[in-house]
């Protein structure tokens, strides 16, 4: 009997960037995705610190820790405007250009079924977009967590 716990699924992730030049708070969420990977040990540093005392044995001690997040999907437009998705359109326009203390942006994230958003200060690099003949056209980003995570409870709105 497999217990009480069941896997949930991936396309109940929901991820946004924060749109930084807005007057407001305003989170714009990502569409268009159908694929995500988060890689936790991103930007890991370790230091050996074997000695005679290790007797063979290997050590090291964890400097820093890094995470990552890599995006994909197929871009994303307004059927009527034709304009790009808000949130595809702002990592692509706004933030993509933006280098030094300005490549940073707030990202979050957080499965339909949590009451908690993840929440980085990150920098992001633009992926690939492209397709075949018969394909729709793919997008695609990775964002990399600066300093610690933190988390904000989600505000549901009547």
């Amino acid at each position: 009997m497999a217990g009480t716990t069941r896997p949930i699924d991936a396309r109940g992730w929901i991820f946004e960037v924060q749109d930084i030049d807005a007057g407001t708070d305003t989170w714009l969420p990502i569409a268009g995705l159908n694929s995500f990977t988060s890689n936790p040990g991103e930007n890991e540093e370790v230091t050996e610190t074997v000695a005679f005392e290790s007797e063979g044995a290997y050590e090291e001690d964890v400097m820093q820790r890094g995470a990552s997040l890599s995006l994909e999907g197929q871009y994303r437009i307004d059927k009527t405007t034709g304009a790009q998705d808000p949130g595809q359109a702002y990592i692509d326009h706004v933030w993509t250009p933006r280098v030094g203390i300005d490549s940073h942006n707030p990202i979050r994230w957080r499965h339909k079924s949590q009451d908690k958003w993840v929440m980085w200060d990150a920098t992001m690099t633009p992926g690939e977009q492209g397709g075949g003949n018969n394909d729709k056209t793919s997008w695609s980003c990775t964002v990399r967590r600066n300093g610690w995570p933190t988390s904000a409870d989600v505000v549901t709105t009547p």
